[in-house]
């Protein structure tokens, strides 16, 4: 399915990708928006570039006859995952994401998982996304993702981040009221 970014714009649809290291606080910038969305009566839908990589993930964990919690990332098989799918298929996460993107009827669509400047960032630059860089200070990530939980952490595969233009960068540094007001005032302007 294709997906026509100057019809979605005509009927209103906001696209933001939101970018950043593991911890900045991507998840909860998406949150946000999506609780903005509501109040103002907006359908919002989130969708991930690495939902193919969950699946496969479990399968792997599946034939490891191994348990995965619900939601755990073995960020290290995640990266290998994509590494593989990219190199058989460059665009095939990205394809992917734009089938499931033309399915969804929502007035607010989220990306939270965007890493890629070469194919994926362009592809979704294209259909509209408007892109958001999260930071945090490496301290304030630290201790957010001791308590994540992940299997295994890893952060290459946004050693490529910086190639990534954003159209606006929000600090999240601890201070989660303020994070929250500035995504709310950012996304709404957009609005």
């Amino acid at each position: 399915m294709t997906v026509d970014p100057v019809a979605d714009v005509e009927r209103g649809q906001l696209r933001i990708a939101v970018i950043g290291l593991a911890g900045s606080g991507k998840s909860t910038f998406a949150g946000v928006v999506a609780e903005l969305a509501h109040e103002r009566g907006l359908r919002c839908a989130r969708l991930g570039l690495a939902a193919p990589l969950y699946a496969l993930q479990e399968r792997v964990y599946e034939a490891a006859r191994t348990p995965l919690r619900e939601g755990a990332q073995d960020q290290v098989l995640m990266e290998t995952l994509a590494r593989a799918l990219r190199r058989i298929s460059p665009t095939s996460l990205v394809d992917h994401f734009l089938d499931r993107l033309g399915a969804v009827e929502a007035d607010v669509v989220v990306n939270d998982d965007l890493r890629d400047p070469h194919v994926d960032a362009v592809r979704l630059a294209a259909q509209g996304f408007r892109v958001v860089r999260v930071r945090a200070t490496e301290p304030v990530r630290a201790a957010r993702l001791s308590g994540r939980g992940d299997l295994t952490r890893s952060d290459r595969s946004t050693d490529e981040l910086d190639r990534i233009v954003p159209d606006a960068v929000i600090d999240n540094d601890g201070d989660l009221d303020a994070f929250r007001a500035a995504v709310r005032a950012l996304v709404g302007s957009w609005l």
